[in-house]
């Protein structure tokens, strides 16, 4: 059996009872390191909670070399855990899909996701919300254009946007330097974002949210990691008036 648990948004606690219990029957357990983190706590202290090893896989090990945890697998019970709730990232479809090919049973015990916090915190309705985009670090020779793309078609059809930021090895992208890539995107096509929604630490007892311009942006202390974008369409009533009562619109 190979299950897929969900950790959530921020540190141990997040995870479901059904996750819990399929941790203490694994013979094997993975832990996905590459699309997410809990920044509320770190893998010794995962260790120390679950009573046994937690092997960490990055991108390559999932993507390209998954026949370790697709073997074990055959034989015992593994867990993959990852951050959020699992096919959240069409990475871990693939893996459940191999896994079937290969006669293994597969199950999903899900956890609370970012795609629906970012509802709750900032107030928008989550039915009106489009394609969502990742802004990437740019690197030499190359400042990808399709964020903005993306963002601007939601606009022209009046959605919302979730703009995932760059997590990698040693930096996780901040709200401000998002933003600061995101204007320039914008100023090279002679328009304007008009509007953002900061979101810092989703899921903690702590979490900043912050609605304005991009000024508003850069000068915004929304703290340590995790960060995450929305870019707002037009606003509903009821979303603008729990925006200035909640994110100081």
């Amino acid at each position: 059996m190979l299950t897929f648990v969900g950790l959530g948004l921020y540190d141990l606690d997040d995870i479901s009872l059904k996750g819990i219990s399929a941790i203490t029957e694994a013979d094997q357990i993975y832990l996905e390191a590459y699309t997410s983190r809990l920044m509320g706590t770190d893998h010794a202290a995962m260790q120390e909670r679950y009573g046994k090893p937690v092997h960490i896989l990055m991108r390559e090990d999932v993507e390209q070399h998954p026949e370790a945890i697709l073997d074990h697998a055959k034989s015992g019970n593994v867990v993959f855990l990852c951050g959020g709730d699992p096919m959240v990232s069409t990475t871990h479809a693939d893996i459940r899909i191999r896994a079937d090919k290969k006669g293994i049973n597969t199950r999903i015990i899900h956890g609370s996701s970012i795609v629906s916090a970012v509802c709750g915190l900032s107030g928008l309705q989550n039915y009106r919300f489009g394609k969502s985009c990742s802004v990437p670090y740019p690197a030499k020779n190359w400042f990808p254009k399709t964020p903005f793309e993306t963002i601007r078609k939601n606009l022209a059809s009046d959605l919302h946007t979730i703009v995932y930021l760059d997590i990698q090895q040693d930096r996780f992208m901040t709200v401000s330097e998002a933003v600061d890539i995101l204007e320039r995107l914008a100023s090279e096509e002679e328009t304007t974002i008009p509007l953002y929604i900061g979101i810092a630490r989703a899921g903690s007892n702590s979490p900043v949210v912050a609605a304005g311009n991009a000024e508003k942006m850069k000068i915004t202390d929304f703290g340590p990691p995790l960060h995450i974008l929305i870019v707002p369409a037009s606003l509903h009533e009821i979303e603008e008036e729990y925006l200035r009562i909640f994110a100081g619109l």
